[in-house]
């Protein structure tokens, strides 16, 4: 079985929902590792050795966080900043070159409804479209894109409805760990 990294980017998870049942959700997967990027650097200065080490360690990683004003969370863009930059240009033969082919997926929660994210929706974009920064940065560095997780109207779900997501996530993690060959949408 792979090692799967679940990398946390929520600024406030203590005050989550939508994440809080994501990630614990995920926690239960065999050889799948949370890890809270946030609360590791409270600051936004990531230790980019440490997160180097931590993604040569692993198979597969899943970037999961809320979408705020249709962009990353700052302590995301930090990280991507940080530690790609290292991986992909200036240790790219002796680092970045073993990460190229691992599968990246996307988890997002977003707080309108799916009817939102779309062409003629009160946001103007789809979610895929929202998301193009971070797979561009996927395909920059050669990381094979799978379909993302979505979760939308995050801080409006019931208790119920956040055990159906959390059970769904678990769902697509455990299939999209299985999988020879990860979904692009």
């Amino acid at each position: 079985m792979s090692k799967t990294l679940v990398l946390l980017f929520h600024p406030d998870i203590a005050s989550s929902h939508a994440n809080a049942a994501l990630s614990t959700a995920a926690s239960q997967i065999d050889d799948v590792e949370i890890f809270d990027v946030q609360r590791a650097y409270p600051n936004g200065e990531i230790d980019t050795g440490a997160e180097v080490h931590r993604l040569l360690a692993v198979d597969r990683v899943v970037l999961q966080y809320p979408m705020q004003w249709y962009a990353t969370p700052p302590i995301l863009k930090a990280w991507l900043d940080a530690v790609l930059t290292r991986l992909f240009y200036i240790n790219y033969e002796s680092e970045g070159r073993r990460l190229r082919g691992m599968p990246i997926m996307v988890s997002v929660t977003a707080g309108n409804t799916p009817d939102a994210y779309s062409k003629g929706g009160r946001n103007m974009f789809t979610m895929l479209e929202l998301l193009a920064p971070i797979r561009a940065t996927a395909h920059r560095c050669e990381l094979t894109w799978s379909n993302p997780f979505i979760v939308y109207r995050a801080n409006q779900l019931s208790l119920d409805e956040l055990k159906t997501e959390g059970a769904r996530y678990a769902e697509v993690l455990k299939s999209w760990i299985a999988s020879p060959e990860p979904q692009e949408v």
